[in-house]
């Protein structure tokens, strides 16, 4: 029997119409709406990177943003891949965790599944703001590569230093800095150094090694990248000091996509409103591993590294690094008593999210205390970003190859009380 076209039309217009209403029921009965619900969610976790002209691929900050894109939200709050948080929270906490609670994961279930309402205006928070291209805000000062390096279409392209001066008459402090790349596609990595004035202009001469001749400004940092990437705000009262006429040298490591590409990269800073109250050790260090060896198809092949501290600190942050084998990171703090304890744990370590974990209280470690960063590699064909399960895996500088590198940030012990919570 032939149902006449009008009546299948209007069966399909009731349909519609009922699922509206019960979508507006729903909402009337306390299904969480996106002005009132949703985006105080998003803008305190989110909108740092999801906005326009930045690290994410689209701007969740406005409801006609956010809808086409609120089943795909659904999905990787609920699979906890974003916001991207790699430490477990339950061992330590970390002023910078942007991981949601399980109430926040709910709402946005129930708002997606409740037909993700819009809401009240009135009820919507007001929009974070936000300088642009930059996460640390308007910086007071940009320090930019004096000419642009040009990246070829293919092969593979060394390391490359560049000297950037800062033309800094006095000794400075700043209280944020962000690098900020001129091309994010071809940029791997970025390790800046800031040295001292040596009476002598900064040139644009780009070199293939760094200059060892010039002395580290000690406790001096202007930041560096890895993917993805934020700026570095540091607490109210702490600061780092750029000494009058330093340079900035930088180990570019670009790659090539396929087109001839143009970057002229910058680091911004942010002026210390008032002197530092306590003095920040900017970076603090690294322990590192060079020497291992990772056995073809091992899912789970260990490397560790350790440093035994010879006066007292606090240890503030840490942020490891490994390429598209690492599977997971540690750090454990052993104490001269025979006391061990976690610092970070990282169970998925993933390449392309490389946070710096900052601790919510900065832990004491007297000396003689040791750090030893526990880090594993999955060299099998199991890990879906390996380029090749059947070699051998050692040190190098290319994506392809390993390093193992377990950065940490302290605060000196001097100057700060044991009790004082601080970054």
């Amino acid at each position: 029997m032939r149902i006449p076209t009008t009546l299948v039309g209007l069966v399909i217009m009731a349909f519609v119409l009922g699922l509206g209403t019960a979508i507006r029921v729903d909402a009337a009965n306390g299904a969480p709406t996106f002005a009132k619900d949703v985006a105080p969610i998003l803008y305190e976790n989110c909108v740092s990177c999801h906005r326009q002209n930045h690290l994410a691929p689209m701007s969740l900050i406005t409801y006609e943003d956010v809808r086409p894109w609120a089943r795909a939200v659904k999905a990787k709050v609920v699979a906890r891949e974003m916001p991207p948080w790699g430490a477990d929270s339950s061992i330590r906490n970390y002023r910078n965790d942007t991981s949601l609670s399980e109430d926040e994961i709910e709402t946005i279930v129930a708002w997606v599944d409740g037909g993700t309402p819009k809401g009240e205006q009135v009820d919507l928070p007001e929009v974070p703001e936000f300088a642009e291209g930059w996460s640390i805000g308007e910086p007071d000062l940009v320090f930019t590569m004096l000419e642009p390096f040009e990246v070829p279409a293919d092969g593979t392209v060394p390391y490359s230093y560049v000297t950037v001066p800062t033309n800094l008459q006095d000794d400075t402090w700043i209280s944020a800095h962000e690098f900020r790349p001129g091309d994010r596609r071809v940029l791997h990595h970025v390790i800046a150094h800031v040295l001292q004035d040596d009476g002598q202009p900064a040139t644009a001469k780009v070199r293939l090694r760094r200059d060892r001749t010039r002395t580290r400004a000690e406790g001096a940092s202007v930041g560096g990248y890895v993917p993805n990437r934020l700026g570095t705000i540091y607490e109210n009262g702490v600061a780092v000091r750029l000494p009058a006429g330093a340079d900035i040298e930088a180990q570019m490591h670009y790659t090539t996509i396929g087109e001839t590409v143009s970057d002229q990269s910058s680091w911004g800073v942010v002026l210390a409103k008032t002197a530092p109250t306590k003095r920040r050790q900017a970076g603090g260090g690294q322990v590192a591993n060079l020497a291992f060896r990772i056995e073809p198809g091992d899912p789970s092949y260990e490397v560790r590294a350790s440093r035994t501290f010879d006066k007292d600190i606090y240890l503030d942050n840490m942020m490891p690094h490994m390429h598209v084998r690492g599977r997971s990171a540690k750090y454990v703090v052993r104490f001269p008593d025979g006391r061990e304890e976690i610092a970070l744990w990282v169970p998925k370590y993933d390449f392309n999210w490389q946070l710096r974990y900052q601790l919510e209280e900065p832990m004491f470690i007297p000396a003689g205390s040791t750090l030893e960063a526990v880090f594993t590699y999955d060299n099998s064909s199991n890990n879906r970003f390996n380029p090749d399960p059947t070699a051998e895996v050692g040190w190098g500088d290319q994506t392809w190859e390993e390093m193992m590198l377990g950065y940490y940030g302290t605060v000196e012990a001097s100057e700060v009380s044991p009790t004082t919570n601080q970054e």
